[in-house]
């Protein structure tokens, strides 16, 4: 299938480059310089239909193989595709690996004091006791409540 894709690909190519070729080598039916004044002698307003030549005869035919060999590579394409279990380009980027128990960041949940059954004696407070924030009255500060403004 490979040398098939391969020999189709080489054909597709080279009459690529030769449809090219004959299309630049052709002369225009209003190409004359008295056409482009008015003096032409077009038979329609596409020119005259004459009789085909040779060099125009074997463009046309080029391009129906073109045509059909790009069909062909399409065809060859997709088959390949099916056959390596691909479903396009976003298949072959790597996933982001999953974050590692460590990184992700565990919220605090401390529970809440019980209260001391009756007739049993209070807890001991803990060696550390959170403090109050204190107001931020520092000349030039924002104050942050309106309990903070001064009168």
């Amino acid at each position: 299938m490979q040398l098939l894709e391969s020999i189709l690909l080489m054909v597709h190519l080279v009459v690529a480059l030769i449809v090219c070729g004959l299309v630049l080598i052709q002369h225009g039916k209003g190409a004359d310089m008295g056409a482009a004044f008015g003096s032409g002698s077009s038979g329609s307003v596409f020119g005259s239909a004459g009789s085909a030549n040779f060099l125009s005869r074997s463009t046309a035919i080029l391009a129906a193989v073109f045509f059909l060999s790009s069909l062909g590579l399409t065809y060859l394409g997709t088959l390949h595709t099916r056959s390596t279990g691909q479903d396009g380009v976003m298949s072959t980027m790597p996933t982001a690996p999953a974050p590692k128990a460590s990184d992700v960041p565990v919220p605090s949940t401390t529970p809440a004091p019980a209260a001391p059954a009756a007739g049993t004696a209070p807890a001991p407070a803990s060696s550390v006791t959170p403090t109050p924030a204190a107001p931020n009255n520092a000349p030039g500060s924002t104050p942050s409540k309106a309990a903070d403004v001064p009168k």
